[in-house]
Order: structure tokens, then sequence, then C-alpha cells
């Protein structure tokens, strides 16, 4: 096993044990209870059941998630489509999110995030005809993030909704699409600015929230407050694991969205900045591992995609917290309150892996080549 293999099955294992810590210490409230021991066997079930999918996922290959992606895609399909329906769909703080089978509670937009850039990557991988025009080209790659996007905006859950757009707009790159067609698709996009008009209230003030926030902090929405107070009182050092106060009933989410204000409580900004170190590492080794196999194959744009939307995934979250990006719930993977978004996160790893490890001779190189656009063009 090489060192960038090592290297990353190691730091993802820190991520993960970073992650039982301070979901139980997050976890403690101003009242101790038994809910405590509750969030944590919760959040261990969560981390031994993604355990368990990763390591089967890393032992397939590259052609089994290729041949498998447009079943997986339809699955996943289906399912966000059934948490539309009343009474099938678990409503929670006024979002239709989850299905709830055998007591378990499964949030489909979580796997969408894997299973869209693997069948992407297959449509591209299957286009054999580079001289068709623009649209008659691009329609067939791109009708999956088409239905999927807005049945995950009619959750409504706007936050995975572009960050489903953006990751096929990485695809599509990665698949050698010309730059000139990203600046006219974004040029096709300005309608959409029109949507702003019709944000809900508290999206809008999810918006005026954070603008105010650097100008009047007492106007700020009152979880930035009280994540910026946690990170202000960790310091340098931090308070000391378990000793943070900003969780007992005051940082509302503290386990799940804002569990990185709880480490730079407790662990002070030495401890946010090894998370991020940590991350960094990550993610280089895993593209050390999947630089291996050829710049424009399967693997190469699903692994990278995926291994991309991960990290991006904490570094908004980081974002968030910190109060750069206006806020949204979103999950730090590996660290917050595990569930499906853990099970997903685990998932995604061991996919990457099972990607890195198939031998370059298998790779079938994606016919949307640079070259073949260029001629097409």
């Amino acid at each position: 096993m090489s060192f960038a293999a090592k290297l990353y099955l190691s730091l993802a294992g820190v991520l993960l044990g970073v992650g039982v810590l301070m979901v139980y210490s997050a976890s403690i409230t101003s009242r101790p209870t038994e809910f405590e021991r509750v969030y944590l066997v919760r959040h261990l079930a969560a981390a031994g059941l993604g355990i368990g999918v990763a390591i089967v996922a890393s032992l397939m290959n590259a052609d089994h998630w290729r041949r498998w992606s447009p079943g997986l895609y339809g699955a996943v399909l289906m399912m966000l489509v059934l948490v539309m329906i009343p009474g099938v769909g678990v409503r929670v703080n006024g979002a239709q999110r989850w299905l709830r089978i055998a007591g378990v509670s499964l949030q489909p937009s979580e796997l969408a995030k894997i299973v869209l850039p693997l069948f992407t990557c297959h449509l591209l991988q299957t286009r054999r005809d580079p001289q068709l025009k623009w649209w008659p080209a691009t329609v067939p790659v791109l009708w999956p993030t088409g239905l999927m996007v807005p049945l995950v905006l009619l959750e409504p859950d706007l936050g995975t909704a572009a960050f489903l757009s953006v990751s096929t707009l990485f695809v599509l790159y990665l698949g050698g699409w010309p730059t000139r067609r990203f600046v006219a698709c974004g040029w096709l996009l300005l309608p959409a600015c029109l949507g702003l008009l019709f944000l809900k209230p508290y999206q809008w003030k999810r918006i005026t929230g954070f603008m105010d926030t650097w100008a009047n902090l007492d106007a700020a929405p009152y979880q930035i407050r009280q994540s910026l107070v946690a990170l202000g009182t960790g310091g340098w050092w931090g308070t000391g694991l378990g000793k943070g106060w900003q969780k007992l009933s005051y940082l509302p989410e503290a386990n799940t969205d804002f569990v990185f204000a709880v480490i730079g409580e407790e662990l002070g900004l030495a401890g946010t900045l090894g998370i991020i170190a940590v991350w960094c590492g990550l993610y280089l080794s895993g593209m050390r591992l999947i630089s291996s196999r050829p710049p424009q194959s399967f693997e190469f744009a699903a692994g990278t995609t995926l291994l991309t939307q991960l990290v991006l995934q904490a570094a908004i979250n980081v974002a968030v917290v910190t109060a750069m990006v206006p806020p949204k719930g979103i999950a730090h993977p590996l660290i917050s309150a595990g569930g499906s978004n853990l099970v997903a996160s685990l998932l995604t790893l061991g996919i990457v892996w099972s990607l890195a490890r198939t031998e370059p001779e298998q790779s079938a190189v994606l016919q949307f080549d640079q070259s073949s656009l260029q001629q097409a063009a």
C-alpha cells in the first residue's frame, strides 16, 4: 500500500474519531440526561453502518459503478418523489426531506450527491458522437440534473439543489467542456436570478442577516452570533474538551450544523486549524490516488468530483460557522452527529478508494474530450 493510500485512510479515521468525541461533547446540555448517550449511540450506529458500506464499496471496481449508475440514479430519483408524497415523506422544521424506513430516517438528497455525479460521468463516457451540435450533444448529459434538482428544490432545499448543479458543471469541466460554453451557460442562467424575488421570508432573512453580521452584530441571526461567541471564547487553545459553555442550550444545532463552533470553543484556534489541515491532507492524498488514472477517464472524473464535493461541503460548513457565507443548514462531513450524511460521507470515501484502485488499463476514457469538442465546434 502506497504512502498516499495509508495517509488517505488514516486521515479519514482521524476525522471520524474527532466526530465521535465532539458529538458526545456537543450533545451535553445544561441539564445532563440520558440523551447524551442516545446521540452518541446513534452516531456510533451510523458510523458502523457507514464503515461497513464503505468497505463493500471499496471492493468494487469502476466498471461496477459505471454499469450500476443508471439503476442507482433511478432508485434515488424514485425516493425523491416518494419524499414529496404526504404521509410518506417526513417533515422536520418545515422541510420534507426524509423517508422513515423500519424506524430509520433516510435523506435521499444525500445519496443524490453521490449517484448524480456517477451517472453524469457515465453519460459523458458513453457519448460517441462529438459532431452533434450544442443542444443535441448536451441535453443527454444534463437531463439527469434537470430531473433531480427541481425535486430537491420542492423539499425545499435550495443549498443542496445548488450543490448538485455545481457538481454537474464540475463533471462537464473535467470531461473537457470548452470554457466558452460555460460562459454561454452563465448568460443563460441570468434569468434565473429573477427567482430571488420568490425566495421565502426565512431565506431572505438569512441573506439580510448575514449582511448585518459584519455591520451590526446585534442584528445578525441568533445562531451566527452564538457561533462567533463560541469561537471567540475558545481563543488559541480552547476551554478544554467537554468544558464549553455555548453548547449548554445557547448554540443551536451544537452537535450537527454548528459542531465546528464547539470545536473552536473547546479546542481553540489550534483545534479548528488542525481540522482544516486534516481535510486538506485528505483531499491531497485522495487526489494523489486518483491522479494515477487517465485524466479524462470515468474513474478520474467521478473520483475527483466525489472527493471535491465532500471537502467542499466541509469548507461550506466552516464558512457558515465563521459567518463568511449566509447561514445554511449543512452538516460537517464525518464530524457532525451521524445519520444519512455520515453514511453518505463514508460511502463517498469508499467509492473514491474503489475508483482509485482500478487498474489504468481497465479505464474507459471519456469520449467527451476537449479535442473532439473543438472539432465539433
